[in-house]
């Protein structure tokens, strides 16, 4: 008789019976608990993580400056440092257009598809179409 169980063995089916809707309120509500509980935790984990992710790219954002300072300072030991900014810099304007140049193009892409509401337009256009040139095809087969 673990948990608070007893021995059910001996009561008779009215007896069973009659608890029933006592028990099945008893088991929803457990279940309603357990759903509370479970997105409770979900949602901390859920929380905590999103929190690293913007701590990680808190430090992201900061890493870029180094790096590209990294790069202008190794370029600078060829030529000035101004030029090796300079240099730099064009690199970075030159990865900025073939990235939107990508997304341009992308984007074009997406406008060129048909979309559903304009499939269904063409459709209904055809069968209407089709409809209209039936009644002429008989009646011109009639004389």
């Amino acid at each position: 008789m673990a948990r608070g169980y007893r021995d059910r063995a001996d009561d008779s089916l009215l007896t069973l019976l009659g608890d029933m809707p006592d028990l099945v309120s008893n088991l929803v509500k457990a279940e309603i608990d357990a759903g509370k509980a479970w997105v409770r935790k979900t949602s901390k984990d859920a929380g905590m993580g999103s929190l690293w992710f913007v701590v990680a790219l808190f430090f992201l954002f900061w890493a870029i400056p180094v790096i590209l300072t990294f790069a202008i300072a190794g370029i600078a030991s060829w030529m000035p440092v101004w030029a090796s900014a300079l240099v730099v810099f064009g690199i970075l304007i030159l990865t900025v257009l073939v990235f939107g140049l990508l997304g341009l193009l992308r984007f074009r892409k997406l406008t060129k598809r048909e979309n559903p509401a304009q499939a269904v337009s063409e459709d209904i256009r055809l069968v209407r179409e089709a409809g209209d040139e039936r009644p002429r095809e008989a009646a011109d087969d009639e004389f």
